[in-house]
This record gives C-alpha cells, structure tokens and sequence, in this order.
C-alpha cells in the first residue's frame, strides 16, 4: 500500500499530500483533479529524457483525469536552471493560454521542479503545481518542502520563491532507469539528512545504499527521508534569518556551502548537484573536525558512507582562492557573515557564524581538502 506524508504548515493552505508508492504514475491523474478541481489544462514541464522515459504515460493520465494537455522540455542540467529558460516556460504558459484554475505538472528531477515550481509561483501570481520527481535526490529533498527558483551568475538558488506544490507524487519504480551517477547523487543527500536526523536514519540510508534502488526496504527509506525533511520544513517553513537552533530549515544546507561553490567555479558543468554536496559533507565534517566539535571516528563514517554512495567526480584544477571567493555570494550569507552547518555529531547540527572560523583555518582546510 502506498504510504502517504502530509506537510502541514503553519499556514493551512499550504499543507499537502506527498505519495509513496510504486505504480505511482498512474495516480497523477485523480492527483491533478483534486488539485485543479476545475482545471482544462495542465502542463507538463519535463527535460527531454524523462520525457521519453515516462511523458506518454503522464500525458495519457492526465487526458484520462479530462484534462488538455500540454508539454514544455526544457535543458538537462544545473545550467538550463536559468533566467532564460524561465523565460521561456513563462512564454509558454501565456502562449497556451494558462488561467488560474489550471495545473503545472514537474515531471522529472530537482531541475525541472525547481523551475517549474517558480514559473508556476509567478505566473498569474501563482497557479497550481503538482511535483512528480523521477531522481532519487528530487524525491527525498527538493520536491519536499515548497523551495524554488533558478541560479544566475551571482550564485546558486539565489532567485526564487517559497511556493508549496498542491501534492507530490513518488513512484520508485522510476528508479529503475536512473543513471547511476544520479543514483549516487540521491544517496549523498540522503546520507547529508542522515547525518542531520541521527544515527536510525543514517543506518537505514546505510543500508539503502548496499541494497541499491530495488531493495526491498526502499520505500520505508524513501518515508523515512521525506518525514525528517517535512518535520523540518513544518517547523520552519520559509527558513526564518532569526534561527540558528537545532531545528531550523538552515540545518538542511548541511554541505551545500562547499557544494554550492563547486558548482558555480566549474560552471555547473562538472558535478551533478548531490555529487557536489557529497564532497560538501566531508568538507564540514573536517571543518567540524579542525574546530573541535566532531571526533576522528565519526568524520570517518561520514567519509565511508559517503564514498559507498559512489564514485564523486575529482575535485582535481579546481582553485581553491576562487571557492574561497564564492563563499561570499552564498544565499546563506546573514548580515555580510556566512551560516555554517556544521557537526557536533551524527543527529547534532550546529550553525556557526563564518566570522567565528578564523580565515587562516577556513583557507587552509580548503587547500587541502581539494588538492589531496
């Protein structure tokens, strides 16, 4: 039986469905007619793989639900996540006429949901959106949680919008075409909330990763992973700048600070998003280590199970000064002073200022983090 999480938020009107389950897909249909009750179109926005993939099954639902469907495919990759291609799903939506009543349908991985969620946010002011992840990192992270946006030259995510989808729709058995660098993306988010959420679940995401995506627990780990992150998200939805407790959203960009940079100094071009934040978690984890919060024994797990995850492309020509210097756009910068995730242990998050990790320290863990 499918399992269903509910993310409640504060605000009502923005608590929805998430559905594990495999046979997923064929759900989306009475999925989108809950959501846009009295809707005639809905769009599928979809990069062209997934599409091939998965795109007649969605559209044939969603005809079968009553619905006029359309579709917009945009770019593979961190790099399509643009002002242009944003631009040009606006343009389709107003092409197509698009009324308020009407549904947006991501289908595909954090890519398409993120972009899709933020058109679908500013177009009319917001219209319906139903997220359908097809990667293992969308399904358990960005699909969960209402974060949108696009990344331009100043940095990653540093446009968007706070826009919750009307439901999630998770099938694992999408899995079953994965490429397996996606795979080893998804599971280093995992591992990034495991180490977040406490020994229980970075044990279950240990063993997710040796039975691989079919294991026969794969979808209590995918529960298991949505619920820590939605509990997360109902207590702190839209991030609030004033926290820096334990529970605060915050806690989530555990690694993404070195992995946000990695990303913008080699264009977005070298590093699928969880293969960056796998990188990011040792980092922190060292840096925890060099500031006297995590002990040797579990910087070490982290580094294993991060490495079972699979192989993460070499940090090798990468600068170490030019990482130094994106820091400095990172979205996580607070009044010119850089949040930190660090560890004090596994399932102990801290939130350090940048301004209390001396430069010199900061620079030099850098140089040899990247260059061994």
């Amino acid at each position: 039986m499918p399992e269903t999480v509910t993310i409640k938020t504060r605000n009502r009107t923005s608590s929805y469905p998430i559905t594990i389950g495999r046979g997923g897909l064929l759900s989306v249909g009475e999925t989108a007619r809950t959501a846009a009750a009295s809707g005639r179109k809905a769009v599928i926005v979809s990069n062209s793989r997934v599409f091939a993939l998965y795109g007649d099954i969605v559209s044939g639902i969603l005809k079968k639900a009553g619905f006029e469907v359309k579709v917009t495919v945009i770019g593979d990759g961190e790099r399509f996540k643009s002002l242009r291609t944003l631009e040009k799903t606006l343009r389709y939506f107003g092409e197509n006429g698009l009324s308020r009543t009407d549904l947006v349908v991501a289908l595909g991985g954090g890519v398409v949901g993120d972009l899709a969620g933020f058109a679908a946010s500013v177009y009319l002011r917001g219209i319906p959106f139903v997220q359908v992840p097809t990667t293992l990192l969308s399904m358990i992270d960005s699909s969960v949680g209402g974060k949108t946006g696009i990344n331009t030259e100043f940095g990653k995510n540093l446009v968007g919008a706070f826009y919750q989808p009307a439901a999630v729709v998770i099938d694992p058995d999408v899995l079953s075409t994965l490429p397996e660098r996606e795979l080893t993306a998804g599971f280093c988010e995992a591992v990034k909330q495991g180490a977040l959420g406490g020994k229980r679940l970075l044990d279950m995401t240990s063993k997710a990763i040796d039975d691989g995506w079919n294991g026969p627990d794969l979808e209590a780990f995918l529960a298991e992973q949505v619920k820590f992150k939605a509990a997360i998200v109902a207590a702190d939805e839209r991030e609030s700048v004033e926290r820096s407790d334990a529970k605060s959203r915050k806690i989530l960009n555990f690694g993404h600070t070195f992995g946000h940079a990695i990303e913008k100094v080699t264009n977005y071009r070298r590093f699928k998003h969880g293969e960056a934040v796998g990188h990011g978690i040792v980092f922190a984890a060292e840096l925890s280590k060099k500031l006297e919060l995590l002990g040797p024994d579990e910087v070490k797990l982290l580094n294993d199970v991060v490495h079972r995850a699979g192989t993460l492309p070499s940090l090798r020509g990468i600068d170490p000064l030019e990482v130094f210097k994106t820091f400095s756009s990172d979205k996580k910068n607070i009044g010119d002073s850089l949040q930190w995730v660090l560890l004090k242990g596994i399932g102990k998050p801290v939130i350090v200022r940048g301004d209390e990790i001396p430069t010199k320290l900061l620079k030099e863990n850098l140089r040899t983090f990247i260059q061994n």
